[in-house]
């Protein structure tokens, strides 16, 4: 999976398709991903303690990665991704611009 925690993706298919966001969780071994305003669904709650009205909530829920594609940092546009050896350390690099998309941390 080419999409990491931290990548802004754009939506390709399904009802949210064009929009943008941020991962907040990539599940590599169910080939899913959170984005952050996307794909969100509401859930009705009992009350409990860290919640004593209760209520409906909406949240994010899992997408499939095949319906993503990352965004470029550098050229704002989405992308492919390729691996590139830097360094000796295989990194993420864009198809149209060639820029590293994993920054040294």
């Amino acid at each position: 999976m080419s999409i990491k925690k931290g990548d802004t993706v754009l939506v390709l298919s399904g009802r949210d398709k064009g929009k943008q966001g941020k991962v907040l969780e990539a599940m590599p071994k169910k080939d899913k991903v959170v984005v952050e305003g996307v794909n969100e669904v509401k859930r009705h709650t009992k009350p409990n303690q860290a919640n004593p009205q209760g209520g409906i909530i909406t949240k994010s829920a899992p997408l499939a990665a095949s319906k993503l594609q990352v965004v470029c940092p550098a050229c704002k546009k989405a992308t492919r991704v390729k691996k590139v050896l830097v360094a000796g350390k295989y990194v993420r690099a864009c198809k149209r611009c060639g820029e590293v998309i994993d920054k040294e941390k």
